[in-house]
């Protein structure tokens, strides 16, 4: 955001300036001195314009606009051009409707299957979540719009969620936590970002001073506006103090009064409502000048964007009896009430009022032509005649070719607000399926949902498996284009699908209790948690199968001062044209802390005429190799050697290699309760010790069946000095100590 802007708050008086950090209204800023008013509403995945009664949850009615695939679907396509081109077309309509900020996009991790929200975020991945989260950003403010980038911070459940304390170490909050959130804001420059409304490690996120100040504007450099979520200001006197500029929604001016009564009484410093007033009015400024009021769009044309995009997060989990695509003339059972209801977004502030929507009995009798098709609902939101809509579902079914069954969750089982209480298919639906399965062994199951679900029953009955997510109001016709092979699909999961929820990382600490909520497998989330256990999974991070096949080939590695560039020869071997997403995963096999078995460094899409091949380049950011030192508090790149690992998923690796990295050997203070181990590993410290440790080692006889050397390796120093008395030279202990302490860098 221009510094330079000429905003007119240092004109103001303490009680204007105090007033524009709240809102007007519930969507609109306050228009103060010459300082103009902005309207800010939801929408990540789709304009929530309200014209009469304003609300947080979609409670009121809003104007229609597109219902684009939310985040969870986008995630799937892993595709930043078809990512971008969504956030331009949300923006287009946007200065359509007159609106300066779209709250979004939604990038906090998916730490458990269970979040009730995670449908508006991308991913387990803070790679994925931090790219994608970037090209959508991107897409939006190249119209004109600013974006609001939330939520800040590990923002993970519904539960407690505005009273709820994530309780998370150093180097998890960097490492997964706030990696994503990093990356947007200096690829990106969102022109706000939303805190959250749980407090992190004990402090209400709007008021923490060390995550809106001292971590967002001073490491990473945001110059934009951080806003509040919706009622999430606990004290707003404490969040100005912290680096909150503007509260929302309005509440009369009555924590607008609490401010100025701080400055008046010397509590809270004049210039930190003053900057923050300045903050804002940069930004109505620049979203006042940027607007476009001639902007037109054509909901056709955003209906066909939605619809390529739906198609392109399509993931074909399973068809070992490849009934898929279907064959032209096959008479057609297709079974579900989301075939003729279609599940297609997720409930709470981000429900889009869609301009249209696609049902997904009338496209696939579009593009079936003089097939039969022959449909059934099986069952409902109720569970009521659950038996008889049974009986007619398995009839329908028999008599069909093949059976499609539409099954997932209704809107009321997954919304904002509330978490899950397991990640089961309702009961009446898995019953459904196996009732079908017994007399139509040729069924493909299509899956809606917002959350991870357990597939291990879907598994069972041996069934194709097409997982829709949401993929917003052109679901049904993007479904019916993979069906066909219309489009053959190419997305891939985002997310880990465990055999049991008794699998997941954090089963045993979520959602807390009394206002807290461990964070206790720490780097371990998603398939890192899995990989490292070894835990079998029914579907891996980053899987999803084509109708042709991809074989990898030349894999070549080659490492700057300031990345790792990985190029892999990726060939279509089959006979249709397809897409394939290619994946460098990175490990480290000696580290001097706990590593994940691998974790995700790079990802692109590759498109494929049948027999073609392509060389793919993907650049790996030497950061990405790093991890966070929780005793120098800073990134470390260690030195020596990583693995490089590609391949179409987390467990589908195709080709691996070795890449030596000139990192460093972090050094760390000695004192009397470093251990013997740490000084004599120290270049300084270790050789003018080491005849000393050598006279003592010498003491336990090569012969003894004991191991000493762990022991002695872990002892530490102060302790063992004192059994060595005045054999010690005086001062060569502190001498040495102090030579590799200056050494080292401390002084």
């Amino acid at each position: 955001m221009n510094t330079d802007i000429d905003t007119g708050a240092d004109d103001l008086t303490l009680e204007q300036q105090a007033g524009l950090g709240s809102g007007a209204d519930f969507w609109t800023t306050k228009a103060t001195g010459n300082v103009p008013s902005i309207l800010m509403t939801d929408g990540p995945h789709g304009l929530r314009k309200q014209p009469g009664p304003s609300d947080h949850l979609a409670l009121s009615g809003s104007l229609p606009a597109t219902c684009f695939p939310p985040a969870v679907a986008l995630s799937q396509t892993w595709d930043r051009s078809l990512v971008r081109r969504i956030g331009e077309a949300l923006g287009r309509e946007s200065q359509a409707a007159g609106v300066q900020v779209l709250l979004g996009p939604g990038i906090n991790i998916k730490r458990d299957p269970r979040g009730g929200r995670n449908f508006e975020y991308f991913s387990e991945d803070p790679l994925v979540a931090g790219v994608l989260g970037s090209a959508w950003v991107d897409g939006l403010q190249s119209t004109g719009v600013g974006a609001s980038l939330k939520h800040f911070a590990v923002n993970s459940q519904e539960h407690d969620r505005m009273r709820v304390s994530a309780e998370v170490s150093p180097r998890p909050l960097r490492e997964i936590y706030l990696r994503a959130f990093q990356r947007v804001v200096r690829d990106s420059q969102p022109w706000t970002v939303m805190s959250s409304y749980n407090r992190i490690n004990g402090v209400h996120a709007s008021q923490n001073r060390w995550l809106l100040t001292d971590l967002l504007r001073g490491e990473w450099g945001f110059d934009g506006v951080v806003v509040s979520d919706w009622g999430a200001v606990a004290d707003r006197v404490a969040a100005v103090a912290a680096g909150l500029d503007l509260q929302m929604p309005a509440n009369e001016g009555f924590d607008d009064a609490k401010v100025v009564r701080a400055v008046l009484d010397g509590h809270l410093d004049s210039e930190v409502v003053a900057e923050a007033a300045r903050r804002v009015s940069r930004l109505a400024h620049k979203a006042h000048d940027a607007r476009r009021p001639d902007v037109e769009w054509d909901a056709d044309e955003h209906h066909r964007l939605a619809r390529e995009v739906a198609a392109r997060a399509v993931v074909l989990l399973r068809d070992d009896a490849r009934l898929l695509p279907l064959a032209p003339g096959e008479k057609l059972a297709i079974i579900g009430r989301f075939a003729s209801e279609p599940r297609f977004q997720g409930g709470g502030s981000s429900h889009v009022n869609a301009s249209r929507v696609d049902i997904p009995l009338d496209e696939i009798r579009e593009l079936a032509g003089d097939a039969e098709v022959e449909y059934a609902p099986g069952f409902d939101a109720s569970g009521d005649d659950g038996d008889a809509l049974r009986a007619d579902a398995v009839e329908v079914a028999a008599r069909a070719g093949v059976a499609i069954v539409y099954l997932g969750l209704f809107e009321s089982q997954e919304t904002e607000g509330a978490d899950r209480a397991d990640i089961e298919l309702p009961a009446d639906q898995v019953e459904l399926l196996r009732a079908i399965t017994r007399v139509q062994p040729r069924t493909v199951v299509v899956l809606s949902h917002g959350g991870v679900l357990r597939l291990a029953p879907v598994v069972d009955t041996g069934a194709a498996i097409v997982d829709g997510s949401l993929l917003g109001q052109a679901a049904g016709g993007a479904v019916a284009d993979v069906l066909f092979g219309v489009v053959n699909p190419s997305g891939k999961i985002s997310e880990t699908v465990p055999v049991r929820i008794e699998d997941t990382p954090a089963f045993t600490n979520f959602p807390g209790d009394r206002q807290r909520v461990r964070h206790g497998e720490g780097i371990h989330v998603g398939y890192r948690w899995y990989d490292a256990r070894e835990i079998d999974v029914t579907f891996p991070f980053g899987h999803g199968l084509s109708y042709t096949a991809f074989e990898y080939d030349a894999l070549r590695t080659d490492a700057s001062d300031a990345s790792v560039t990985v190029r892999v020869v990726v060939r279509n071997i089959g006979e249709r044209a397809g897409r394939e997403i290619v994946q460098v995963y990175a490990s480290r096999a000696e580290s001097i802390v706990t590593r994940a078995p691998q974790w995700l460094v790079g990802f692109d899409v590759v498109d494929l005429e049948p027999g073609e091949s392509r060389e793919v380049e993907i650049d790996v950011p030497l950061h990405e190799l790093e991890y966070w030192d929780e005793d120098l508090d800073r990134w470390v790149l260690e030195s020596g050697v990583f693995g490089v690992r590609v391949g179409s998923s987390s467990r589908d690796i195709r080709m691996t290699d070795t890449i030596d990295v000139a990192g460093e050997v972090p050094r760390y203070l000695l004192d009397s309760d470093s251990s013997i181990g740490e000084i004599l590993r120290d270049p300084v410290a270790g050789p003018a010790l080491s005849t000393l440790f050598e006279a003592v080692f010498a003491q336990f006889s090569d012969d003894s069946e004991t191991d000493f050397a762990p022991m002695l390796d872990s002892l530490p120093f102060g302790r063992f000095l004192g059994t060595m008395g005045a054999a010690l030279p005086e001062g060569l202990v502190e001498e040495a100590l102090a030579e590799a302490n200056a050494r080292n860098g401390f002084a």
